[in-house]
């Protein structure tokens, strides 16, 4: 069985012990705009009528927020 987006998701939420805040802030770092209720949706059981699938584009703006939060922001390139 193959890992869906929202299965990823929640593992790296677990692995990384954020809550909704902490993700709100993460998404903040990419200029995603994200809602609680957004969040609580995609961490919802499939068949619950509020479940909403987490698409590539969430997915992949989060992973790059996570990078900011984790490593900090790039620094500017110097020039040779």
């Amino acid at each position: 069985m193959a890992l869906t987006n929202n299965d990823i998701f929640k593992k790296l939420r677990v692995a990384h012990k954020l809550r909704d805040d902490d993700i709100i802030g993460i998404f903040k770092l990419v200029d995603f705009k994200v809602t609680k209720s957004e969040i609580g949706a995609i961490f919802r059981k499939e068949g619950h009528p509020k479940y909403q699938e987490c698409g590539d584009q969430f997915l992949r703006n989060f992973l790059n927020g996570l990078v900011i939060h984790l490593r900090g922001p790039m620094p500017p390139k110097q020039k040779d």
